[in-house]
């Protein structure tokens, strides 16, 4: 199935219509979807808008191989997780669209990435196979062209120095950086930053005690001496990204459009401003899957903009697990 037209879409008509065609080929290609619709008794014929199609829970990247091509599988993400848990397996059939997503994902929230300097402080997705973020973050680098973007695995002193003369020159900096890593940064050395943008990728990964986002922020503002901490919202199962220039509100790209469902009832959406599991429709993921059911718990903004409340408490989403193939 041809791609290249999802990063072109131009309004809601548009997505919708290229949602439901993607909707069908998964219907036709992807075995473990098929399945999961089977059970569901939902077939094409019965979908006319894209509230009407399901949402596969995230959990099956964990138990099955989620494909919807016969390609060779170009990479294999995986999710971080403790020792002896069962992590998520993405495999991407086609690196290209996942480099066209982040590419274009961020010139559109925050302009050519050739205009920073990409600082990555990303030490445990450093260290383990597999990781998305990284291969973003490295793709991010090298597009910067600056001789000073890189990785910092644990030289803090290093990065301190060189975030300091950057952000004195006038440059425009990323800083991009796990929750805890760049906490630990703070706790090493205070900032009084004028040109970064400091973004948090979330997760403490155990390495700390979990923080609620608004305290989490409140303290990494204080440690770098800004107005405001930026966040991306992403995950191995999915290719495409959202950004939150602050407030913990997200905006996606055009391909990209969030629901909440009921915790109660999966398969009932909710009205925008109410609080429920998220559903992400993601057309970048055509050869995997585009409709997943999170384990995130938040609300839909008006304008389409979304929040993170927290995630499910249980392991597995309630009302989902429908099948065992």
């Amino acid at each position: 199935m041809e791609y290249q037209d999802i990063f072109a879409l131009k309004n809601t008509q548009e997505f919708e219509q290229k949602a439901l065609d993607i909707f069908r080929y998964q219907f036709e290609n992807n075995s473990v979807y098929r399945s999961f619709c089977d059970l569901l008794y939902k077939h094409p014929s019965d979908i006319t808008t894209i509230q009407e199609i399901p949402f596969l829970p995230i959990s099956f990247f964990k138990s099955h191989e989620v494909v919807a091509s016969q390609k060779e599988t170009e990479a294999l993400f995986t999710s971080s997780g403790t020792t002896g848990s069962i992590t998520s397996k993405h495999h991407v059939k086609d690196l290209s669209l996942y480099e066209t997503s982040f590419q274009k994902g961020f010139t559109q929230a925050y302009g050519a990435i050739e205009e920073y300097v990409v600082l990555a402080l990303l030490p445990s997705y450093l260290e383990r196979e597999g990781s998305s973020l990284v291969y973003m973050v490295d793709h991010l680098i090298k597009a910067s062209t600056h001789k000073d973007s890189g990785f910092y695995l644990d030289d803090y002193f290093a990065l301190s120095e060189k975030l300091k003369t950057l952000d004195a020159s006038g440059k425009k900096i990323l800083l991009i950086g796990v929750s805890f890593a760049l906490l630990d940064l703070i706790e090493k050395d205070s900032f009084s930053l004028h040109n970064t943008i400091v973004m948090e990728t979330g997760g403490m990964k155990g390495k700390r005690k979990e923080m609620i986002r608004e305290e989490l922020h409140e303290v990494l503002s204080k440690g770098f001496g800004v107005s405001h901490i930026h966040s991306e919202y992403g995950m191995t199962e999915l290719l495409s990204q959202a950004y939150s220039k602050g407030n913990g509100v997200f905006t996606t790209p055009p391909w990209m459009k969030v629901f909440t469902r009921d915790p109660e009832d999966p398969l009932t959406l909710l009205p925008p401003s109410k609080t429920g599991g998220l559903n992400i429709i993601d057309l970048a993921n055509i050869y995997s899957c585009p409709f997943i059911a999170t384990q995130d718990l938040g609300k839909i903004h008006p304008d389409g903009s979304f929040s993170i409340l927290g995630r499910f408490d249980h392991s597995d989403i309630r009302g989902c697990n429908l099948m065992v193939l």
